[in-house]
């Protein structure tokens, strides 16, 4: 059986990545994930605000002082003085790149352009073999308009493609006003892929304290849904790989986004509340349920429902949305329904 697909121009054994978490901070981990089925890794991300910080300290170690002291002029900290968290996660992908076989694709988060994106040439360097641009934007200014956002990503993306030779993927949220629009424009702009779709962790009120805290929850299978969809109806329209992420948690997850038209199908939350080797279980129950459906490879699955494919153009637009409703029974006329019993 064949499972291997292609994703931005890489070769892969198989479908299953395991995406961008605190798992890979671990050089162990991430070859217990090589080893469990991984087929490439995106690292744990960078973010725009570590880089920023560190400039911040750069310039207040060289700049402290010399105002009083004319001979301070001469003086630089020693580079051992303070610690840099971005040459520490070069450092990090040249040590895994040295443990494993597999791609590693790093992941840097932001939401604006500036020097962080430049950063991106030293991360090939490094021997990532693409970057994935996490870009996490949560607009608050009222006089920004829609389009000015929109044209924030691609000039994010063109900055990066300016520096990089190493394919580039967009992790996007789902928030445009047309997402198919937004699509096609990064498409156009370079983007080697799509990563749909990143997740707004939301905050919540502490009633003891009174604080706004932090609040991770991991995803279930029902968030495949958003994603599936607009895979589906993106599949054959660009050029750009596809890749699905949230709510993949079982083999039949993955093959059903592979339906839809995904390349590849990332794993997290899975693997944070069950462990790595949920990447070999899920591989198995692909093989098993492909074994039992007469699919000899991954390429046969990829695209067969998608919207292009699939004989009800419709389902993946409005008229699904009203199907639903009218054929939805709420839980309890469902439990005691004796129609079976009555005819």
């Amino acid at each position: 059986m064949d499972l291997t697909t292609t994703y931005m121009g890489l070769q892969l054994r198989s479908p299953l990545v395991p995406s961008a978490s605190p798992l890979s901070e671990d050089i162990d981990n991430i070859k217990r994930m090589e080893d469990a089925g991984a087929a490439a890794v995106v690292m744990h991300s960078l973010f725009e605000e570590q880089l920023r910080q560190e400039r911040y300290e750069l310039h207040h170690h060289l700049t402290h002082g010399t105002e009083s002291y004319p001979e301070a002029l001469t003086y630089f900290p020693e580079p051992h003085s303070f610690r840099v968290g971005s040459e520490e996660y070069l450092n990090h992908i040249q040590r895994a790149k040295e443990k494993v076989n597999i791609p590693l694709i790093a992941s840097l988060n932001g939401s604006s352009v500036g020097g962080w994106t430049n950063y991106a040439r030293q991360i090939q360097q490094a021997g990532a073999d693409g970057l994935e641009l996490n870009v996490y934007y949560v607009p608050t200014d009222m006089d920004l308009t829609g389009e000015q956002i929109e044209q924030t990503y691609i000039e994010i993306l063109r900055s990066v493609k300016a520096a990089v030779t190493i394919p580039v993927a967009i992790k996007l949220s789902p928030y445009f006003t047309n997402m198919a629009n937004m699509a096609r424009r990064l498409d156009n702009a370079g983007a080697n892929a799509l990563v749909l779709f990143n997740r707004f962790y939301q905050p919540d009120i502490n009633l003891k304290t009174l604080e706004v805290e932090p609040n991770v929850l991991l995803s279930t299978p029902q968030s495949m849904r958003l994603p599936m969809r607009w895979i589906a109806i993106l599949y054959d329209r660009i050029n750009a790989s596809l890749a699905a992420t949230s709510g993949i948690h079982k083999g039949q997850d993955a093959i059903k986004l592979l339906m839809a038209g995904a390349n590849i199908t990332m794993l997290c939350s899975v693997l944070l509340r069950h462990g790595i080797d949920q990447i070999r279980a899920i591989e198995q129950e692909m093989r098993e349920w492909m074994v039992e459906h007469e699919y000899e490879s991954v390429r046969q699955l990829q695209g067969s429902m998608s919207q292009k494919n699939c004989p009800d153009k419709s389902a993946f637009e409005r008229a699904q949305y009203m199907r639903s409703l009218q054929t939805y029974k709420p839980e309890w006329e469902r439990v005691f329904d004796t129609s079976h019993y009555f005819g």
